[in-house]
């Protein structure tokens, strides 16, 4: 290098050390306020290595050998044990059936199946699926999966499951007994992604009245949602019934997207906030939704949760239609999901979500977990279920609705009109009966041996003319060892359990023909829940009840 590069290195040092300097200040100082709220990392290594040196200790010296792993679990969840009850560990085995409900689908052949006599019958083959597309039909015997042997007293279900699902696009070969012939035959089965459905039935139950049943919050449940809507409004569907019963939620955009259709104007569909996150408001998108005017009924009950109750908040709050049923679930708690290096994953609690009343809903963990888990057995025993319109509020604290009425937080989403359990159908007897593995096989065996005479293009064709229940019930009579029979027989002689029982009967064979849209077809009209829903739309109540 000459003098000259020298003298202007000499000269432009001192600025580049100063500016390396000053934003090594700044970058340190910034860093310092990031983590100013999280833990020191020496601490954290600290607690680790305690962590690790008690397991090690315990692996090295207990008197009995131990897994490591259960130690592990068993840690996690002591930790998380004086955190919320939605704060949970999940362990990296079973994580992917947790994911695969939430996201939609999963890597199968496409097929429905029940365990009758050991066997593996088909129940269903879902429509241009891989089981579909390889000729597998209802009725089928599946044989061995592989070089596995599904069949005896062994079997299970889970079993089956496992063997059945892969990689996409790998294949399986299956043996199948066929129905149509009974002879023998493999197939070889490409699996690829199977839908998990989210929306269980969509059907017409009047001439202007469409029902939509929504069983989660998935990633695909909007989507079914709109495909079900559409096909109800081509049809003549002027108001609807949203059933969010036995809805444990999921997924927040796929509640805010239905409730979407249903509020104009950008009016506020839910809002978040925590300490740690910023306040998030989500509001209908101005544009002309599916569902902005019809009359609307949304049923909720005590296993109606967090994304559910998030539906049915916006819509009580918006004074947009009538909340029916049962006082809902009280998830208030919004989760996200992170990801563990073993596989595992941390649902962890970062924000309340709020109605656009300003109402959280999310009901007390005071007392801890079990107290929490149990409720509903408290709601039960104290006759809140079965017959007394009364909510013990746990917060006082009045809230307005957008034509004032008055309504509450903290302990779940009370509804506009309160129906109780049918007690007469929560007998002990009556439900061991109606899912009992006899019944299943009877119905079954009816549906097998008559299949060909089955031919209805329509669950109202089926309906109206099917009438083999008797025959059914005959045959599940002649499975049962004596006592069993006895009590089923005295059960029987009671008018509304028998009629119930037979109702039962009906749907399961719409059910092979028609998939859960036949099963609801049906049941749904011994429903009093439905019923009193279609009573309320079908009357001036409907306007009373939103004071318009």
């Amino acid at each position: 290098m000459d003098e000259q590069g020298r003298d202007r290195q000499k000269v432009w040092m001192p600025l580049l050390f100063s500016i390396v300097l000053v934003t090594g200040m700044v970058f340190g100082f910034n860093l310092r306020d990031s983590l100013r709220n999280k833990r020191d990392i020496t601490t954290v290594i600290e607690r680790n290595d305690r962590l690790e040196e008690i397991i090690d200790l315990i692996n090295a010296k207990y008197v009995d050998s131990v897994k490591s792993n259960l130690l592990y679990k068993d840690a996690v969840n002591g930790i998380l044990n004086p955190l919320d009850p939605h704060t949970v560990y999940i362990p990296a085995e079973e994580l992917q059936g947790v994911n695969d409900d939430l996201e939609g689908g999963f890597s199968g052949i496409g097929l429905e199946f029940s365990i009758i006599r050991d066997t593996i019958r088909v129940t269903s083959v879902i429509e241009n699926g891989p089981a579909g597309r390889a000729g597998v039909e209802i009725g089928d015997q599946l044989i061995k999966v592989g070089d596995s042997v599904v069949a005896g007293t062994a079997i299970n279900s889970e079993r089956i499951v496992h063997l059945l699902k892969g990689k996409q696009h790998s294949s399986v070969f299956v043996t199948l007994k066929r129905v149509s012939n009974g002879l023998p035959k493999e197939v070889s089965i490409t699996r690829d992604i199977v839908p998990i459905y989210s929306v269980d039935a969509s059907l017409m139950l009047d001439s202007v009245t469409g029902f939509i049943k929504v069983n989660r919050f998935s990633a695909t449940t909007y989507e079914e949602f709109t495909a079900a809507l559409k096909k109800l409004l081509a049809v003549g569907a002027k108001q609807l019934i949203l059933d969010l019963r036995d809805n444990p939620g999921g997924y927040l955009d796929a509640a805010t997207s239905i409730c979407d259709d249903f509020l104009d104007d950008k009016k506020l569909i839910v809002y978040t906030k925590g300490i740690h996150t910023q306040k998030a408001e989500f509001r209908a998108n101005g544009d002309k939704g599916l569902f902005e005017k019809g009359k609307l009924v949304v049923l909720v009950d005590e296993s109606s949760a967090s994304a559910s109750e998030i539906v049915a908040g916006a819509v009580q709050d918006w004074d947009r239609g009538v909340i029916m049923g049962r006082r809902s679930f009280g998830k208030g708690l919004v989760q996200e999901q992170y990801s563990l290096p073993d596989g595992a994953a941390l649902r962890l609690t970062t924000a309340k979500y709020y109605t656009p009343s300003g109402r959280c809903i999310q009901r007390s963990f005071a007392k801890g977990r079990d107290a929490y888990l149990q409720d509903y057995e408290k709601r039960f025993e104290d006759g809140e279920l079965t017959g007394k319109d009364t909510v013990a509020l746990t917060d006082t604290t009045r809230f307005y609705t957008y034509k004032n009425r008055v309504v509450y937080g903290g302990g779940g989403i009370k509804p506009d009109v309160f129906v109780p359990y049918d007690t007469a159908k929560l007998s002990p007897l009556l439900l061991s009966m109606i899912y009992s593995q006899e019944l299943k096989t009877a119905t079954w065996d009816y549906f097998i041996r008559n299949k060909a005479k089955l031919n209805y293009k329509h669950i109202v064709d089926f309906n109206e003319s099917f009438a083999a229940e008797d025959q059914v019930v005959s045959a599940y009579l002649t499975m049962l060892k004596p006592a069993a029979h006895a009590a089923a027989s005295k059960a029987m002689a009671n008018h509304t359990s028998a009629s119930y029982f037979r109702l039962q009967v009906k749907a399961q064979i719409a059910r092979f023909l028609f998939r859960d849209n036949g099963y609801y077809g049906i049941i749904l009209r011994d429903d009093e829940v439905v019923q009193k829903a279609l009573g309320v739309l079908g009357s001036a109540q409907y306007s009373k009840i939103l004071g318009q």
